[in-house]
């Protein structure tokens, strides 16, 4: 099936990107995919079906992804359902998909450090090659790097025209960044380590609930947050 082009927005990119990521390990439903991106994704925490089938349509236009409808039989309820004997549009990635996806998670310029698009790649580091990942890492440190000495350059000028409020602010987002700067170097240490010597030890020495564990985002209050391949 030929693949279709079509100019892209950003986020419907990073949408597909993710969708492609989630449907690696196995079949999804649309209610279970969005629920995933949902859950586990900040930058689709709002996300409708009115992006979501779109982007799908897409997917298959494009032969990455394959669906297949299920017809429910009498009395079968499904989530979000009514009862009634409504299809059930089932997902699967097709070998094109596959073979494309890899090629999405083999990227690691300077898209993959901005916010968004950095936080989508993260949650399937374990589909990307390691010296993929250091790259990411590096870059996204960095990008945070030059966001502080920016915010350092404006408070020193700024500092004494700003109200309480916007100095609070302001600190906050200093803060912030230096915390990821932080965690940032605590990956790549850990990525270098582990070239060096592979296996979860590489991981014993950093933070986390268990041994080998990847340090959490700073960010992130859940484990779901960085894993959008949870499954309940």
């Amino acid at each position: 099936m030929p693949r279709s082009e079509r100019p892209q927005s950003r986020r419907a990119a990073l949408l597909e990107f993710a969708v492609l990521g989630l449907l690696h390990d196995g079949p999804l439903h649309g209610y279970e995919l969005r629920k995933r991106l949902t859950t586990a994704l900040g930058i689709f925490r709002a996300l409708s079906y009115g992006s979501l089938y779109p982007a799908l349509r897409h997917l298959v236009g494009s032969g990455w992804i394959h669906e297949t409808t299920h017809t429910a039989e009498a009395g079968t309820r499904t989530p979000g359902s009514t009862g009634s004997k409504r299809p059930r549009i089932t997902y699967e990635l097709t070998a094109e998909g596959k073979e494309h996806f890899q090629d999405l998670v083999a990227a690691s310029g300077p898209d993959a450090w901005d916010d968004d698009d950095f936080d989508v790649r993260f949650a399937f580091f374990s589909r990307t090659e390691a010296q993929v990942r250091l790259r990411i890492l590096e870059g996204r440190r960095s990008r945070l790097e030059e966001r502080l000495a920016n915010i350092r350059d404006a408070s020193q000028v700024r500092r004494e025209r700003m109200d309480t409020y916007t100095l609070a602010l302001q600190q906050h987002g200093e803060e912030r960044a230096e915390r990821e700067v932080r965690w940032l170097e605590e990956l790549i240490v850990a990525e270098r380590r582990a070239a060096l010597d592979p296996g979860p030890a590489a991981y014993d020495d950093l933070p986390g609930d268990l041994p080998g564990a990847v340090p959490q985002h700073p960010q992130s209050t859940t484990t779901e947050s960085t894993n959008p391949n949870n499954k309940e």
